[in-house]
């Protein structure tokens, strides 16, 4: 019998996020996180004892770690590409938060180094491996509500600084609604529709100063340097369009929501910041009916962050494709990025990316079993 051998895998940022990714990689026994590395060593020791794994240290130890062939990339989004870099250089593979990076030239430089290093990048988020979105897709595909026509999302709440205990890296350049939450909402359209073609887009920035409100900092203010408020349309080579919202202007929170409109009906999908929750169906009504909600059937296993970690270890031992991957990434910061420009020029801005149809997660496929 073969010895079930797991992936190692590092973490580099052992901020908020970690917690979420930790919960999971360390109970998925095709995975095995070896160690823990931060420019705060006391933060990441918490963490590695919190979790129970066996190292901590610096960013250079991870690096470095012989049992390591993943390195998770959690850092500020400001030093995405920096620090993806430096573990591609170190001759390992690269999960990153998203997104991919804050700009055009350093995301492509860090897919053109992995691709000659022959290294993979997997960008976040993988909540479109979930049971939510691929319940969704299945459907569309099925026909369930014909031809797919337009969606539509929002995503408005008061803001991340009423609960994040060091929000200003969450209002500077690379986060702020659109590049933040944006990702979501923009990957779990381009899996359902495909590639971006152009958007248009206008934006606002309701208060020029915010306050910390929760932590050790609370009551200290400090300055927003993007836009809080962005209404963007977006149309897909497919002809499909969609409308947008991304706010952290509104004291009425309203996220998650993300309608598909066809021919024949309209879906309801799941919070794309989340993995699973219902997929509700209604059809196009008889004359003076009520619409009518169906919720399907859930194909898939409930999991979390990790997930599209997970898959690329998998991937790398089976030398097959991952789903979530760096090109992925890439569309989903180019369309992120034009969406930011036609807010700065008032005109459409074209996305020149385009991204291969991303492949469904097997109905059978769980995180929880020991494959390798």
């Amino acid at each position: 019998m073969t010895a079930h051998t797991p992936v190692g895998i590092g973490l580099i940022g052992a901020g908020n996020i970690s917690d979420q990714y930790l919960t999971n990689l360390t109970e998925f026994p095709d995975v095995r996180v070896v160690v823990i590395g931060d420019i705060d060593t006391a933060r990441a020791q918490t963490q590695a004892r919190k979790y129970e794994v066996g190292e901590w240290g610096t960013t250079e130890r991870v690096l470095a770690h012989p049992d390591v062939d993943i390195i998770v990339n959690l850092t500020t989004p400001a030093v995405h590409a920096e620090v993806s870099s430096a573990i591609i250089a170190a001759g390992k593979h690269v999960w990153s938060e998203k997104p991919i990076a804050i700009d055009r030239p350093s995301a492509r430089a860090l897919l053109d180094a992995a691709a000659a290093a022959g290294l993979r990048v997997g960008i976040a988020p993988d909540t479109v491996l979930g049971p939510g979105l691929q319940t969704a897709r299945r459907a569309i595909a099925r026909g369930d509500i014909g031809t797919p026509l337009s969606a539509q999302t929002t995503m408005q709440y008061a803001g991340p600084d009423l609960w994040h205990p060091n929000p200003e890296f969450l209002f500077a350049k690379g986060a702020g609604p659109l590049f933040d939450m944006g990702p979501y909402y923009l990957t779990a359209l381009v899996s359902l529709f495909g590639s971006i073609s152009r958007v248009s887009a206008v934006g606002s920035t309701g208060r020029s100063h915010r306050t910390i409100r929760t932590g050790a900092r609370a009551g200290t203010d400090f300055a927003v340097g993007v836009p809080t408020h962005i209404a963007a349309i977006a149309r897909f080579d497919d002809g499909a369009v969609s409308q947008s919202t991304f706010s952290f202007d509104s004291p009425l929170t309203r996220t998650g929501i993300v309608e598909i409109t066809g021919t024949e009906g309209t879906l309801v999908i799941p919070d794309p910041n989340t993995f699973a929750g219902d997929v509700r169906i209604t059809r196009v009504p008889q004359p003076d009916s009520e619409p009518e909600w169906e919720t399907l059937t859930p194909v898939g296993v409930a999991s979390g962050r990790g997930l599209g970690v997970l898959d690329m270890a998998r991937a790398i031992r089976a030398e097959r494709p991952h789903i979530a991957t760096g090109d992925l990434g890439y569309h989903v910061l180019d369309a992120l990025m034009a969406i930011d420009e036609a807010v700065a020029s008032g005109e459409t801005a074209h996305v020149i990316s385009k991204v291969d149809e991303i492949p469904l997660v097997p109905d059978d496929r769980d995180p929880y079993e020991a494959t390798l």
